[in-house]
């Protein structure tokens, strides 16, 4: 536990760190976009750099909404038609519920020119991250230990009834139930990635600086603070009682969690309902920026182009859904993108475009020092994050297990 809340505040605060760092450059480099910000800074590379950076941030945004519908949806028709045997149901397997959302809901949204009233789904999304957190403090107080009585049954079935009453006695008494403070397994290299996918916003400040009344770097850092708080916050709680609900049993999807102990509960499925329909809502949401940058990448003087854009469109869910279906876990997904995109993002490019754009400051200043230090920091997350993923993957193809 105090490991999440020491990983959470260290992210958290280089967050908030790195907006302060691409404000000033903002305001010194006479951009409020962050692709052109590249572009000033070292040319096409910055700029490609930038826009790649976005592109794989929002894919891997895409991906992990569609697979909360993967997981999700089947146990929500299971539990509607109050379906027992599952074997061989195509409506029940989470592959294709996830094509099937994707070309009947999905796309013709994502086709759309603008926005619109999509743009009101991100407070949909807030309201339905809020019920979920309210409910999962709830059940810590309802559920205690759940999976142990499971456990103890199987135990003694695979040891034949072995010596029952101690095996019962070892098992309940043992740690699998008590919380442990810092936890070092191959899972643990995803944490740093993890979380710092969870806090990059930074496309997005620039846009909100602009449209901000009143506009100053002092009142927009003021609202980057409540923001990252409330975000901490949500996390923190939601990963305590998460932890605390199932211990060393909660899995890389909590929610999914549930369905082992409550699969008929009526306040999970009205969670799971909610957190489906806002993140199907989503999805079309973060298609817009991605196609964006792609076609101002391929064709930025061309006009609109019905063909291109719905070529573009196709392409990037296609590619989504092939990443949802083929990948085993929403963890691989978050680990690989929180280790390269999101570190860019947060770490790398501010402290880079700071470095290059901002002339009134010497090399040998404070401030550039702590932004060098940054950049360092950076390469040496995304690097060192990105060495362990890839030895964890490797070590379970080659049958290691986790």
């Amino acid at each position: 536990m105090k490991q999440i809340l020491i990983l959470l505040t260290f992210v958290s605060i280089f967050s908030l760190y790195s907006v302060h760092l691409l404000l000033k450059t903002a305001n010194e480099g006479g951009s409020l976009l962050y692709e052109q910000l590249g572009h000033k800074a070292f040319g096409l590379v910055g700029k490609l750099a930038a826009s790649g950076s976005i592109t794989m941030q929002n894919i891997g945004a895409m991906s992990s909404y569609l697979f909360i519908v993967k997981y999700e949806l089947p146990l929500v028709i299971k539990a509607l038609m109050n379906i027992e045997d599952t074997n061989g149901l195509w409506y029940l397997n989470g592959d294709y519920l996830v094509l099937l959302v994707s070309l009947v809901l999905i796309l013709p949204l994502s086709l759309l020119r603008n926005l619109g009233y999509l743009g009101y789904t991100s407070g949909l999304s807030l309201l339905c991250m809020v019920f979920f957190l309210i409910v999962v403090i709830c059940k810590k107080f309802e559920i205690s230990c759940p999976l142990e009585v499971a456990s103890i049954i199987s135990d003694l079935v695979n040891n034949t009834l072995t010596r029952p009453t101690a095996m019962a006695f070892n098992i309940t008494d043992g740690d699998s139930c008590r919380p442990r403070y810092f936890i070092f397994n191959s899972q643990t290299v995803y944490a740093v990635p993890i979380l710092t996918f969870s806090f990059v916003c930074h496309p997005a400040i620039l846009p909100i600086y602009e449209e901000l009344k009143g506009r100053s770097r002092r009142r927009m850092m003021n609202v980057s603070k409540i923001s990252f708080f409330a975000m901490f916050l949500m996390y923190l709680l939601a990963a305590l009682f998460g932890y605390l609900t199932f211990y060393e049993r909660v899995e890389s999807e909590l929610l999914h969690t549930y369905s082992k102990v409550l699969e008929t509960d009526i306040l999970i499925l009205i969670v799971r309902l909610a957190v489906l329909v806002a993140v199907t809502l989503t999805v079309p949401v973060v298609i817009f920026p991605i196609r964006g940058s792609i076609t101002h990448l391929l064709c930025p003087a061309k006009d609109f182009s019905w063909w291109r854009h719905s070529l573009i469109t196709v392409s990037i869910l296609a590619f989504t859904n092939l990443l949802v279906i083929f990948v085993p876990t929403i963890r691989d997904i978050f680990g690989f993108i929180g280790a390269s995109a999101a570190a860019m993002l947060i770490f790398i490019l501010p402290s880079a475009f700071y470095i290059k754009l901002v002339k009134k400051e010497p090399m040998k200043s404070v401030q550039k020092i702590g932004a060098m230090f940054f950049l360092l920091s950076g390469i040496v997350v995304m690097t060192g994050s990105m060495a362990l993923i890839v030895l964890d993957w490797t070590h379970n193809a080659h049958g290691g297990g986790h």
